[in-house]
Order: structure tokens, then sequence, then C-alpha cells
């Protein structure tokens, strides 16, 4: 049915035919108003700036500095810093988007709600399949990631390992990655008990984390040679590109505090501060950790182990306690990760089921915990057998494109919204709009093209399987589309 409180041109996009259809927009007010609301009860805003903040860097620092900096150093060489700082970069123009969005409209859909209410449904549904994919795979990524360092705890610890067969998926080696789905099953645990709950968890995880890192920048600077750098580019400028769009999942963490926007006690300006703080923060270490870790150690020899910070670690000090020690602190930073990017997953399922687009089953929210039960372990059962059965390397690079699409839709939602609500009430203006904008949406697409062509055909398919989903089931149940939406 039509909105007739919402403004001309989207009482327009909602008229009959299925192009309009397509394009029907939710209005900027209902989107807020409903806030909140789920099957059965409602979302509890219990989090402040802080809470926000931490949920942003626990979602960011952790695999792509503990990990996926072993995949990307042999793409990039030395250059690897440089690739940090180019998806910081992109990262950055789009956080701006999102600050501005997250303030303007404080929903659990993230960049879902904001095209939902710019650009229409089917955009909407798309940069929502593309979440789905971006955040979902990104927790299987940092579930393996978790096993990689949770075996050198356990070496460093008790002279023990997870037998290869259980500790790695079918094509790097094993049969089944237990480890992987332990971690995933272990945040599914914490969120299952309330928002609150899983910040405080997340807030102690992040501590450890950062302090992980300032003590391996601490120790690593004293085997640092300048003769690693000697070629700093060896594989030119390509090489820089591809492992920053690998290294760009690294800094999703930022939407995932946007999807906290029901949740938070003052989410339109707490929200924008969070999203900006988190990121610079995050870059820094990020490009800190590099350049000291690459400085300890050739860039050619990154390739044998996921674990690289700790094995930097030891043999920088001739000693196994200092590795295992990072090991043990790496084991919880990166629990922290699964944790709060598993929590940005749950709550866009939410948003959409509320919508009409997903299953009724993911807007159900427990009275008691005021958390999304069903729908946190449906998510976390998918994401765990996702971890424990696919290599790290695909991994990463599929959410990469996922997110890179869904940040491309925020830049443009941004310029959108200005100029068809340019009256709307902002506690946050991404600066120079709409250069700023165009400028994070050509980074996106540009470190898009840097994928492998794997990658793209993986999110072709993964697109298509998307869209019949829609047209068989979402745009039929649509709310906007019912009598009663």
């Amino acid at each position: 049915m039509l909105d007739q409180g919402a403004p001309p041109q989207q009482r327009t996009s909602q008229a009959t035919g299925l192009g309009a259809r397509l394009m029907r927009r939710k209005p900027v007010e209902r989107l807020v108003a409903e806030g909140g609301q789920g099957e059965g009860g409602a979302l509890r805003r219990s989090l402040g700036l802080w809470q926000l903040t931490m949920i942003s860097i626990g979602a960011t620092l952790g695999t792509g500095i503990f990990v996926v900096l072993g995949e990307a150093v042999p793409k990039a060489g030395p250059a690897v810093t440089l690739s940090f700082v180019i998806a910081g970069l992109t990262a950055l123009f789009s956080a701006l988007s999102y600050a501005e969005l997250a303030g303007t409209i404080p929903v659990a859909g993230s960049s879902y709600s904001y095209a939902y209410a710019t650009m229409g449904e089917l955009v909407a549904w798309i940069c929502g399949w593309c979440l789905v994919l971006g955040y979902g795979v990104s927790v299987a990524a940092v579930a393996v990631g978790w096993g990689e360092y949770l075996n050198e705890l356990l070496d460093g610890t008790i002279g023990v390992t997870v037998p290869d067969a259980l500790s790695a998926p079918p094509g790097d080696g094993g049969v089944f990655n237990l480890p992987a789905l332990i971690v995933v099953l272990l945040a599914m645990a914490f969120l299952l008990g309330g928002a609150r709950e899983s910040a405080r968890a997340n807030t102690v995880m992040v501590v450890v984390k950062i302090a992980a890192l300032v003590l391996f920048c601490a120790i690593g600077i004293q085997g640092f040679r300048s003769g690693n750098y000697a070629h700093f580019m060896p594989l030119g400028m390509a090489g820089v590109s591809a492992a920053g769009a690998t290294l760009f999942f690294s800094y999703i963490g930022f939407d995932a505090a946007s999807t906290a926007g029901e949740e938070a006690k003052n989410a339109q300006r707490d929200l924008p501060r969070a999203i900006m703080l988190s990121l610079v923060i995050v870059t820094a270490l990020y490009v800190l950790v590099a350049a000291v870790a690459v400085g300890a150690k050739p860039w050619q020899h990154f390739n044998d182990s996921e674990a690289a910070l700790a094995q930097i670690m030891r043999e920088v000090t001739g000693q196994s306690f200092w590795g295992t020690l990072l090991a043990f602190c790496a084991v919880i930073a990166i629990a922290s990760v699964v944790l709060t990017v598993l929590y940005g997953q749950t709550r866009i399922l939410f948003a959409m089921s509320r919508d009409g687009l997903a299953p009724k089953v993911f807007g159900r929210v427990h009275p008691k915990t005021g958390a999304p039960r069903a729908n946190t372990v449906i998510v976390s059962l998918f994401c765990g057998v996702l971890a424990a059965a696919i290599p790290l390397g695909q991994l990463a690079d599929a959410t990469s494109i996922g997110t890179l699409f869904a940040f491309a839709l925020v830049n443009i939602a941004v310029v959108v919204l200005r100029r068809t609500r340019p009256d709307m009430p902002r506690t946050f203006r991404v600066p120079l709009s709409p250069v700023f904008p165009a400028l994070g949406f050509g980074f996106c697409v540009w470190m898009m093209g840097s994928l492998s062509t794997v990658t793209w055909v993986v999110f072709g398919v993964w697109m298509a399987v998307g869209l019949v989903f829609y047209f068989l089931y979402g745009h039929r149940r649509s709310r906007l589309a019912t009598p009663e939406g």
C-alpha cells in the first residue's frame, strides 16, 4: 500500500507496476519509528559511546592483522603497509558516509536500511544480501584464523596441537576445522545472553588485543632490519591493490557499530563518533604492526603460516614464551571479532525480517534477554559449518567483495538523501559532499576490480541466488506490498 505520510517522490515510487514496486522506498520516519520492534518483543537500548566504539574496534581489529597479514604480504611485499593505508582510505571515505547515515537513520539494518530509504526495495535487498555474504563469510574467515592461533597456544603450553584432520578444512590438508566451529558456538552463547552482556565481554577482549599488539611492536622493533625494505614494491602497484582488496575485509567493523543503532542509548549522537574514532585507532595500529612485522621478517617468508606474528615474536626473542603469550592474546582478540561480526549479521537479518524480506524467524525477540535468539542460533550454525569447511583465503576475498559492494551503495545513498531530504536533521555531515562520497564509491569499485576472477564468479552466483530468493519470497511478502504493511 502507499505510505501517505511519505514525501511525494516516495509515494510516487510506491505506485503500481513492477518497476515501481521494485523501487518502492521506506520512509526514514517509519524506519526510525519501528526501531527495536520485533516479533514477540523489542531490542533493548543499553549501549553508550564506549560500548559502541568497542563493538566497532572489536569487529575490526583482529584477523586482518593477526592472520590475513600472512596472506597479504606475499601479494604486495614490504608495500603491504601501503596496502593497509589504501584499504584504510577506502574505508575512511565510506565511514564518513556511514557516520552521516547512522546519525540520520539509527536502525539495525545498517546500509540495507539506508538503501531502502533512498534507492528502493530491490537495491536494498541486493545490499542486504551482500551484507549477509560479507558478514557471514567474515565470521567464518575469522574463525579459521582463531584455530591457527589456538594451535600455537596449545603447542607452546602443553606441547600438543589439534590434529591437521580436525584443524583445517578440505583443500588445506584437513577434513573438518573443529576449532573454527567451536569459537563460533562460544560467540553464539554470549550473544544469546543479550547485547549488554555481549558488549561487556567484547570490551575486555578489545583491551587484551590492543595490549597484545602494542607488546608485539615493542618486541618486534628489536628485530627490525632496514634491508627488508630494500625492494619496497617488488610486485608493483597491482600487488599493492590486490593485497589491499584482501585486507579490506579487516576494516568492516565500523559497519557492525551501525547495526547497533536500535540498541544504542543515544544513537544519533554516539554512532557517528564511534564509527570515526574506531577507524582512526584501528588504522593506526594496522599500519604500525605491519611495518614492524615486515621489518622483522623478510616478506618472502610470510607464506608459511597464518600465525605470523607469534612466529616473529619467537624469532626475535629466541624464546617460545613471547610467541605463546601473543598466541594467547590472539585467541582472545580474534574471538571478539567473531562475537561482534556475528552480532552485526544477526541484526541485519533482524531488520530484513521486520520488513518482510526475510523469514519471520529472524525477527523474533526473546522477551527476557531482548535478543533475537532463533536468529542467532541459525546464523551461528551456518557460519560455523562454513568456517569448518572453506579455506581462509577464499573466505577473505568473498567477504571483501560483498562488503565493498555494500559500501559503494552507502556512498550513493548519502548523495541521494541529501537531494531528496535536504532539510532532514543530521548530527554529522560528510564534508565536501558529493566529492567525498564519490571518492568512496570510486575506491570501492577500484578495489573490487582488484579481486580475482574466481571471487567474482562466487559473487555472481551469490547475487543470482539472492535475486531468485527475492522474487520468489521477499518481493511478495514485503510489508510495503501488503495492506497491513
